[in-house]
């Protein structure tokens, strides 16, 4: 097994947004330092950081000092171009690998991963052209999602398909990008699971959380999750399942859609995800925390709830509920340092203790 990291050694993240933000804060109540590498000026993460470097990802000069400063490289999101991946890990590993990142880069990647390894999806089929769409909604049938095969979050780079009037619409709305169709799934509710895996090979699972989006953009997160024992244990291990296939060290996210007790996978994040921020107030380790013990080498705790939480996104002008958030008790308040509210923008989230740990089963 590699050595784990000393205090005082330092992570290196790419990436500089509020969850490369919340990572700094957890490595520096274990003693470890953050070195932030970040495109953009003035990022969330540059303020909770031991070091900032601004420069963009194909300097090769500073991603290379960038690696020769740090012990060990993780990211807060997965679309760092592969060539500075490539530069970077000649010098110093990167945790998760490169084979989970290639392939949480591709929707279509994703989704033929997940059925190698005997998992269920959304039926998907890949649409390039005009006919290619044609083919694949006489396959799959409507309602279905077109999504762009890369750079979508937040609902942004896709367009559903009632009916064949909605196609070329749709189509237009991909800008010429590869795309996928996916098949429309009725689920009864959503909900993830964050994961851990450490280099000892140990998984430790937090208990799923049920989401609800609005505008295609996570609202809340509840836990415990309106879901059965037996769903429970299922979840955790597609969770597993997922984790040993990769050979992943570090955190992830994985959504799940709950169809008459089946489970079909939406997607994966391998990084920490905003649907587990419950768990800086829901349990005895954050995600963050977690993700940090695990990239550094370190043990990771067993990640069990105390309280029944909901965490809600404060999105755009919610920011403006901060002083009535902070009377609250039970409310516990978490805001990303941005300076500029945007429709559509996270600018920080709240998780409400509602209670002791219950239990639905």
């Amino acid at each position: 097994m590699t050595k784990p990291l000393n205090p005082g050694q330092t992570i290196g993240i790419l990436g500089g947004g509020q969850l490369g933000r919340m990572l700094s804060m957890a490595a520096a109540r274990l003693g470890l330092k953050v070195h932030i590498y970040e495109p953009g000026a003035n990022p969330p993460a540059g303020e909770t950081a031991h070091r900032l470097t601004t420069a963009s990802y194909d300097d090769a000069e500073a991603l290379a000092a960038f690696a020769e400063s740090v012990d060990v490289v993780t990211y807060e999101f997965e679309n760092v171009p592969a060539a500075a991946l490539d530069l970077i890990e000649a010098r110093v590993p990167i945790r998760p690998n490169r084979q989970t990142l290639a392939t949480s880069q591709d929707r279509l990647a994703e989704k033929t991963f997940l059925i190698d390894i005997g998992l269920a999806t959304a039926p998907f089929a890949t649409v390039n052209t005009e006919a290619d769409l044609a083919q694949a909604l006489a396959q799959i049938g409507m309602p279905s999602i077109l999504k762009t095969r890369r750079l979508g979050y937040d609902g942004k780079g896709q367009a559903r398909i009632n009916d064949r009037h909605d196609a070329p619409a749709a189509l237009a709305a991909m800008n010429g990008a590869d795309a996928i169709l996916e098949g429309f799934v009725n689920f009864d509710r959503e909900i993830s699971v964050i994961a851990a895996r450490g280099l000892d090979d140990t998984i430790a699972c937090f208990e799923p959380g049920e989401n609800v989006h609005k505008d295609g953009i996570l609202d809340t997160t509840r836990v415990p999750a309106d879901i059965s024992a037996a769903t429970r244990e299922r979840a955790f291990g597609i969770a597993g399942t997922i984790l040993t296939a990769l050979d992943y060290i570090g955190v992830i996210g994985v959504e799940m859609f709950v169809s008459s007790d089946n489970l079909i996978i939406n997607e994966f994040a391998p990084r920490v995800h905003n649907s587990g921020h419950w768990t800086e107030a829901g349990a005895v380790i954050d995600q963050f925390e977690q993700h940090i013990r695990a990239v550094a080498g370190w043990p990771l705790v067993d990640p069990l709830r105390h309280s029944d939480v909901e965490m809600t996104n404060l999105i755009g002008d919610d920011i403006n509920q901060t002083h009535d958030i902070a009377c609250e008790t039970g409310a516990r308040l978490h805001l990303y340092g941005k300076a500029e509210a945007r429709p559509g923008r996270k600018m920080g989230h709240v998780t409400r203790i509602l209670g002791p740990v219950t239990d639905r089963n």
